[in-house]
């Protein structure tokens, strides 16, 4: 085994194992995650919950078996985008103040593996279909299919929550 196919493994098994635990987590507390998706504005809250949970759950095993590598990759990529734009856009970018920091850096980081290829120990590598992309088509397709996937999911199942009335009453000011 060559030191890119164990640099490739880690970086499979990492994003693999983050996003799993994001799966699970929000399985596990359904009902909860979909009061949330709620209140960042989204419809069809339990729909939007279950969605996350498989498809979360699902990119991670594929991710650390190197099983469709690029479209995996591209999964990781949409749900954070759709994380970013709903979440974490206006606090910036560090994530201690629930900016931006770490979906740009894992999404990246998907991207990057697509482009680098699952590596020998892989599922794509035993059906032999880890070559048939150049590494530049293999991240176009992550990050295109990824970002593409997000914007329709925005477009029908999300609206921007209103901005909470700065004065509820506004007879008590005058009074």
């Amino acid at each position: 085994m060559k030191g890119i196919d164990v640099a490739r493994l880690g970086l499979r098994m990492t994003i693999g194992a983050t996003m799993i635990a994001h799966g699970v987590r929000h399985g596990r507390t359904l009902d909860g995650t979909a009061r949330w998706f709620s209140s960042i504005g989204f419809r069809q809250p339990r729909l939007q919950a279950m969605t996350s949970a498989a498809v979360e759950t699902g990119t991670g095993v594929a991710l650390i078996a190197g099983a469709g590598t690029p479209v995996a990759a591209s999964a990781v990529v949409g749900t954070l985008a759709v994380a970013a734009r709903t979440v974490h856009l206006p606090n910036g970018f560090f994530i201690t103040a629930e900016g931006y920091e770490y979906v740009l850096n894992l999404s990246v980081a998907s991207v990057a593996l697509a482009a680098l290829g699952p590596g020998d120990l892989s599922v794509d590598r035993l059906l032999g279909i880890h070559e048939k992309l150049t590494p530049a088509r293999r991240a176009a397709l992550a990050a295109g299919l990824g970002l593409g996937a997000a914007a329709l999911q925005l477009a029908v199942f999300w609206r921007a929550p209103a901005p909470p009335d700065p004065d509820p009453d506004p007879g008590l000011a005058s009074a």
